[in-house]
């Protein structure tokens, strides 16, 4: 058995372990930095934000460069507590790449080299029909009845079987306690920090809609992106979507994604 191999093993092992047992042990022994255990599911309060199907617009044509995106990554990763990893090993929930990344079924091979040169936003697209969830053998990752794919930490046992089903790269494996890589006390400690063997990635903010607020690079980015229901014509995304032309990643495969593109 090679070495990455056995590592991989160790580090499943050590997630099932955490599985079966509650993960209650661990919680308070894996690193100084902690915050409150994450729910199995989440509850909306009195003032949550609902809708049929939430869905994102990103209006790529008001960022001027990358450095207008850092405000937007810097609050997602800061609400969410997600480390900075030197190395390969980094956690990404929203972060950059360049057009024929983002887009590589786009077959114009004349596209202006503003548009091919810049740097486009990349997040979990909460598809409608998410091949992660279809994949995961523990229920770890499930859609919700408003469209989102949402996770659940206590159920992931790290096989990584979503990560294989993503056509996105959207997820992100701790293969190192990210712990020990965020602040002490943690920069949200309302949110729950992960733990060594599981898979992350962005979740539309749901915990934030719970309780009447909207997501954290939405807010951010000051109108730039737009985010609402999909099913409501009268809502700021299908007005945008009406009036612009918009594309999606790789809409060839069927998935449906939920984040929608102004080019």
């Amino acid at each position: 058995m090679n070495t990455s191999r056995r590592s991989f093993l160790k580090v499943a092992g050590l997630s099932a372990f955490a599985l079966s047992s509650g993960m209650a042990g661990l919680a308070g022994t894996a690193g100084a930095a902690r915050a409150q255990i994450a729910p199995g599911r989440y509850e909306r309060g009195e003032n949550a934000l609902t809708a049929k199907r939430w869905a994102m617009v990103i209006d790529t044509r008001q960022f001027r460069g990358p450095e207008d995106y850092e405000a937007l990554i810097e609050a997602c990763h800061k609400v969410h507590n997600v480390p900075h990893i030197p190395g390969n090993q980094n956690i990404k929930w929203f972060w950059l790449d360049k057009y024929d990344r983002v887009f590589p079924d786009d077959m114009n091979a004349h596209i202006n080299d503003k548009t091919r040169q810049a740097d486009y936003p990349l997040l979990c697209n909460h598809c409608t029909n998410p091949p992660c969830v279809r994949v995961c053998p523990t229920q770890a990752t499930y859609r919700m009845e408003d469209g989102i794919v949402a996770m659940d930490y206590h159920r992931c046992i790290g096989c990584r079987f979503c990560m294989a089903g993503c056509p996105y790269g959207a997820r992100s494996f701790n293969f190192v306690d990210p712990r020990k890589y965020l602040s002490d006390p943690v920069p949200n400690p309302t949110f729950p920090t992960r733990m060594i063997g599981v898979v992350e990635k962005c979740t539309f903010c749901a915990e934030r809609l719970a309780v009447g607020k909207m997501p954290a690079c939405v807010e951010a980015s000051g109108g730039k992106i737009l985010f609402g229901d999909l099913e409501d014509p009268n809502s700021t995304v299908r007005q945008a979507l009406a009036a612009n032309y918009s594309i999606r990643r790789k809409p060839n495969l069927g998935t449906q994604p939920g984040v929608y593109y102004l080019i």
